[in-house]
């Protein structure tokens, strides 16, 4: 996915509908806001024509009960105008906060449900940038954008009403400088339009970019890398600073404009005005009116014309955000078949592959005509070089992709035929890299299910040898794993995804290698984990070192995607093929003969 941004209409009415209809469940907000809209807009011009009462009636006349009647009436004008703004400012923030927050939760929802070949190509600080930054965009366009726009429009023509029906001929003085102002807006809304979006372009590159390399930051200093990195860091921030800097030289020269086309309109008012008092043709409470009328009526201008940029800037976001909720890359979830622990008796499940062919991008086949079946219980071993496609096997079982050819059985049921909550459940994995998140041991361990037992988990990893080393850490199973498991090892980092396994119970266990990584010690530890976890459940393992998978049921060579060789480790050494060649090497190297 790119970072490109709008360019074409200023304002998408089909994407504006859409934005709209996020509006629907919060109606009666919404209403609100906007009624209280229109009373500030009403209440507004209402103060000017107050003044002009107060100075044209009791001022002139002297009576002072009536001007104090008047003074109080135009009190209770403004407690009543601020009231209604408080009002109109809670509910409208409200409203925003609650449609971005509905947003959000639709974005992740949707981002979880996408195919793994959408994360292949899209990269993480995009998505980020999605699903906060542009979201959060948006939150000023359903807070103030769309409702003060209206507001503003309708305070508009209620100024000019009550300054055409105050004096005709002084509203179309002031009116006289309408052309200038349009004009400047016109470019100002353009210029600011291309600088917004070169803003959220350089946004997002900026959050890829941190991302990535944060993430990565032990091979950059393994290379050598941080000056390099750091240019190129420096690149993109010179370029976000040159955007923001754009948006904001546009702001900075066309509020001076209006300033100067407002004191214009003034000008030319109180020259003609103070003409007309001074020839009897206009009250001197009518003038000072329209002075309070200019100021009124350039306010809401200046107001459109900055939240039309909001609006385009949520254009800009809401298109953003819908290319992700309109990406088709969806499992199917058709499947009726709920996995249940208790309908397998911990023996494990019959796996079957038939005629299976797949490719991330056809017809660049990764796999080609894969065929297995393994009984519940056994033990499968993959072998094989780098890219041979050992890994798509396991994920292809678990529907991380769909294939495009042939078919994959579980208890000799199409995978298709399940749900995914209830396929994927019945899959455990323990991958080469163990990945644990932020938060203490215990909610790693069950993957935040609070309905999970404390006492269950303690005895998971008690079988699998990992209570020991968790009892010896601070808080022991609420010690605070930092991001990635950083303070732990890789061997007890291992432990803990096995306690995971055991936690979980799935009837279908799949390992990358588990003890590749680890020292010869923390081997023999796991070594024992991983027999514990093996014990009543099918196994697929990918291996690294032929040691380890001796004892299999059966063992697949790959080659190019396609199986070569297959059989139990003395079968296949017998063949004296690539599998005999693999061991020969192996073990010459362990031996050092």
């Amino acid at each position: 996915m790119t970072s490109k941004t709008v360019t074409g209409k200023a304002i998408d009415r089909n994407l504006i509908s859409r934005l709209i209809s996020y509006i629907r469940p919060y109606r009666l907000p919404f209403f609100g806001a906007l009624i209280l809209t229109i009373s500030l807009a009403i209440l507004g011009p209402v103060r000017p024509v107050i003044v002009q009462q107060i100075l044209d009636g009791p001022v002139l006349s002297g009576d002072n009960q009536m001007l104090k009647i008047m003074i109080s009436v135009l009190l209770i004008l403004l407690f009543a105008e601020g009231i209604i703004m408080y009002g109109n400012t809670y509910l409208t923030n409200w409203l925003g906060q609650s449609i971005i927050r509905d947003m959000r939760k639709e974005v992740f929802q949707h981002i979880l449900r996408l195919r793994l070949s959408f994360f292949d190509r899209t990269p993480i600080g995009t998505l980020q940038t999605r699903t906060i930054s542009d979201i959060e965009t948006l939150n000023d366009v359903f807070s103030s954008g769309l409702v003060r726009i209206l507001g503003e429009l309708l305070k508009l023509f209620s100024i000019v009403g009550f300054m055409f029906y105050t004096s005709w001929d002084l509203a179309l003085v002031v009116l006289t400088t309408m052309p200038f102002l349009l004009y400047a807006t016109y470019v100002f809304k353009n210029k600011v339009k291309v600088s917004f979006q070169n803003v959220r372009k350089s946004v997002s590159e900026m959050n890829a970019f941190l991302q990535e390399h944060i993430s990565g930051m032990n091979i950059i200093h393994i290379f050598n890398r941080e000056e390099k990195e750091m240019d190129r860091f420096l690149d993109i921030n010179g370029r976000l600073k040159k955007a923001n800097l754009n948006s904001v030289m546009y702001y900075s020269v066309y509020f001076p404009v209006i300033e100067i086309i407002t004191a214009m309109g003034m000008a030319i008012l109180v020259w003609y005005g103070a003409g007309r008092v001074v020839g009897g043709h206009l009250q001197f409470g009518e003038l000072v009116a329209f002075i309070m009328f200019v100021q009124m009526f350039f306010r809401p201008l200046r107001t459109l014309a900055d939240q039309f940029n909001v609006l385009q800037l949520g254009m800009v976001s809401g298109e953003r955000i819908f290319k992700i909720l309109d990406a088709t890359e969806l499992i199917p979830d058709e499947g009726e078949i709920q996995y249940k622990a208790e309908e397998f008796d911990n023996k494990g499940v019959e796996i079957g592959f038939k005629d299976v062919h797949f490719a991330y991008k056809e017809p660049e086949w990764v796999l080609k005509n894969i065929n297995f079946k393994l009984l519940p219980g056994q033990k499968l071993a993959l072998v094989g070089s780098t890219g041979s496609g050992k890994t798509t096997i396991i994920n292809l079982l678990s529907r991380f992709y769909e294939i495009q050819k042939g078919t994959i059985l579980i208890n000799g049921e199409d995978i298709k035929s399940y749900s995914l909550d209830g396929l994927r459940s019945l899959t455990g994995v323990v991958l080469q890299d163990v990945f644990l998140f932020s938060g203490s041991i215990y909610e790693n361990i069950t993957l935040n299910n609070s309905q999970i037992p404390l006492d269950d988990v303690i005895e998971a990893a008690k079988k699998v040898g990992a209570h020991d080393f968790i009892m010896r850490l601070p808080d022991n199973y609420h010690y605070k794993v930092r991001e990635r498991g950083a303070t732990l090892s890789l061997g007890q980092r291992q432990l803990i995804a096995f306690a995971r396994v055991m936690t979980y119970n799935p009837q279908i266990l799949v390992m990358d290698e588990a003890t590749a990584n680890i020292d010869t010690e923390s081997e023999e530890i796991i070594q024992k984990a991983i027999d514990t976890v093996m014990m009543g459940r099918t196994t697929i393992m990918i291996a690294h070192r032929l040691s380890t998978i001796q004892k299999a049921d059966k063992i697949l060579v790959l080659s190019k995607g396609e199986i070569i060789e297959s059989g139990s480790h003395s079968e296949l050494l017998a063949l004296e093929g690539t599998y005999f060649q693999l061991h020969q090497k192996q073990f010459v190297s362990a031996t050092g003969q």
